[in-house]
């Protein structure tokens, strides 16, 4: 299963870690050298929550982005899911 977030579409990125030596320019030294440039993967913070669903009288089961749980406690988890299902998505 992919690591996206099913309310807000969060998903892997792909970005760089930078390796420096030396001591920094302001700290009276010679300055900083790139040693190294990696790719790196930076994840979303998910989360498998089950919540229950009044208006349906059912819980379901979403993988939320700790955002997206942020999301649901201020607008309400049946305007969410309302705007999931006109965007296409299954719930």
């Amino acid at each position: 299963m992919a690591k996206v977030c099913t309310v807000t579409g969060k998903k892997r990125r792909v970005g760089r870690s930078i390796t420096r030596r030396g001591i920094a320019k302001k700290k009276k030294g010679i300055g900083l050298n790139t040693t190294g440039i990696v790719k790196r993967v930076f994840h979303p913070n998910l989360k498998k929550k089950r919540l229950w669903l009044a208006e349906e009288n059912r819980y379901i089961t979403l993988r939320l982005s700790t955002n997206a749980l942020r999301t649901i406690n201020s607008k309400g988890l049946f305007a969410v899911v309302t705007k999931m299902r006109r965007e296409g998505k299954r719930i």
